[in-house]
């Protein structure tokens, strides 16, 4: 039998818990995320086209969308600690019939940022979904990942298979 994982949120007696970050030094932490969106070809079309939906710049609003997600995470999920964030970075774009999104944020901490990372891919991924529904219901967001992480204790960690394009 494996061992079993370590879930450092859940306290030995069972109760979910903050994890206990006052000991640890501050170290450069970063992370990357994606989110991929399957808008469809028509979709795809109106986007492409200059002001192609009316409800206005899909990726731009997305973008800003992710970024004003991740200096939120903290109040979204219940264990994550409130960080200064150094650096957000929110990419969309679209390729074929699909919007791929990439976040990147970087900060100076005692813990990680990679649910800041996933949080806006996440929401931009949504934003993508609220803007074109009206065009199509079946949008589907399929797949919201970190694909790599550094600095803390755990070190650099790359996802081996990427498959973002």
């Amino acid at each position: 039998m494996a061992d079993k994982p370590a879930f450092q949120h859940i306290s030995k007696d069972g109760p979910a818990r903050m994890v206990n970050v006052s000991e640890k030094t501050a170290t450069r932490r970063a992370a990357v995320a994606e989110a991929r969106v399957k808008v469809g070809t028509r979709v795809a079309a109106a986007l492409a086209e200059e002001g192609g939906l009316a409800k206005g710049n899909v990726l731009e609003t997305a973008r800003l969308a992710g970024i004003m997600a991740a200096k939120k995470t903290a109040e979204l999920i219940p264990m994550c600690h409130p960080l200064v964030l150094d650096s957000v970075e929110v990419k969309a774009e679209l390729r074929k019939d699909t919007v791929y999104i990439r976040s990147e944020i970087i900060s100076e901490g005692k813990t990680g940022v990679e649910m800041e990372a996933m949080t806006a891919a996440a929401v931009a991924a949504l934003t993508v979904y609220d803007m074109c529904k009206s065009a199509d219901k079946g949008i589907e967001v399929v797949s919201v990942r970190l694909l790599e992480k550094s600095g803390g204790k755990s070190g650099h960690w790359v996802r081996e298979e990427t498959n973002s394009g």
